[in-house]
């Protein structure tokens, strides 16, 4: 196993991520107690030893069952991590009710790292806003030794987490973002990282495969990639580049089986980073496979200035992008709760003055029809 200094700890680059633990019948409440103990059992036995948590993850039950698991080991052969679940606006203000049961539902008197939960744009107003004294009770939890280590997460774009970090930057030690070679350019990965640095703070990884997306490519792009390196999976693909980057400590894996647990535990057996060509290479793959599902929107903002109804066009548009290559996902709803629905792209009235200005000439009338039907469906 690898393992990656920060400040005080020697952590395993691999960690285990666990909102996809095994279920029972598919059922995402019911998790396969025994079969997740087996897994986390053979994860510590092979040297992992970050386990990550959330209040929301398998229906509040994650917690519960990694707790019971982490108790059956030795306090210290451990780091857990939990969060605070400010992704659903109705927690705001109960930062020390929550705590508290996080606390008994994991078995712990403290958490090794804590996080503020998924900082994005439905709910950063929230999260600075004072008067839910949230970070304050958990700073104050930090100063009392139940947090050791506190930082936060972000799905948000580059200048919600700008936002955040202006406000709390001083308090945090690290930040946990998406981070994979198609997100590198896709989501701005690359600019989120670089913002991370300026305010020295190291990078948790967490969707290195995108949720799987990146485990399975077509048959094209697998022969590029086995060219290159015979011995690699695809998956360990995605892990690799990771690797490559020097900002990363933690790498998370939301691993549901033994096989899966295995095959990363043979990638992270040994460093091997992807050189300058691989990296083009992916690079390459990442912009041919986007490039057949999204809209070349270069953010130029001619379109904005024809928009009779005053829409953010190439926000919009880079929502849509994200949907349709994901095929869904939480990401574009969740940025638009947080804008009036009068902006939203069901507000186009299809005039097309943004075309007629448009360098790329892109139909982005029928973009944002498209997207509309999308976020109905």
């Amino acid at each position: 196993m690898i393992y990656k200094p920060f400040q005080n700890c020697k952590l395993s680059a691999l960690g285990m991520g666990t909102m996809r633990l095994p279920v029972v019948d598919g059922n995402d409440a019911q998790i396969d107690e025994a079969a997740a103990f087996a897994l986390i059992d053979r994860a510590l036995e092979q040297g992992i030893d970050y386990f990550d948590t959330a209040w929301g993850y398998h229906s509040g039950n994650s917690e519960l069952v990694v707790g019971k698991a982490l108790a059956r080991h030795p306090r210290e052969s451990f780091y857990l991590a939990s969060k605070f679940p400010g992704y659903d606006l109705k927690n705001m203000g109960k930062a020390e009710e929550i705590f508290t049961r996080q606390l008994e539902k994991c078995q712990v008197e403290y958490f090794d790292f804590y996080l503020i939960h998924n900082v994005c744009e439905m709910n950063i107003d929230a999260y600075l806003d004072t008067k839910y004294g949230d970070f304050a009770y958990l700073l104050e939890q930090k100063k009392a030794g139940r947090i050791r280590h506190f930082g936060f997460s972000a799905h948000g774009s580059l200048e919600v987490m700008e936002r955040f970090l202006q406000a709390y930057g001083k308090e945090m030690e690290f930040c946990q973002i998406q981070l994979n070679w198609l997100d590198w350019t896709f989501q701005n990965a690359r600019e989120k990282v670089e913002l991370l640095k300026k305010y020295g703070l190291p990078v948790w990884v967490m969707e290195p495969v995108r949720g799987g997306k990146l485990a399975t490519l077509e048959e094209k792009y697998e022969k590029r990639l086995k060219a290159l390196r015979p011995e690699e999976s695809t998956a360990a693909w995605a892990f690799r580049f990771v690797q490559s980057l020097p900002e990363v400590v933690v790498t998370l894996s939301g691993m549901s089986n033994m096989e899966q647990l295995e095959e990363n535990l043979r990638t992270f057996a040994q460093e091997k980073p992807l050189s300058a060509g691989e990296r083009e290479q992916l690079a390459f793959i990442a912009a041919d496979m986007t490039g057949k599902t999204t809209v070349p929107c270069t953010a130029c903002r001619y379109c904005t200035s024809h928009c009779p109804q005053g829409l953010d066009i190439p926000g919009l548009l880079e929502l849509y992008n994200e949907h349709r290559f994901t095929g869904g996902g939480f990401l574009a709803p969740m940025a638009l709760s947080a804008i009036p629905k009068d902006k939203w792209p069901s507000a186009c009235v299809g005039c097309r003055s943004c075309e007629a200005v448009c360098p790329q000439q892109i139909r982005i009338s029928e973009a944002l029809a498209d997207f509309t039907a999308l976020l109905q469906k």
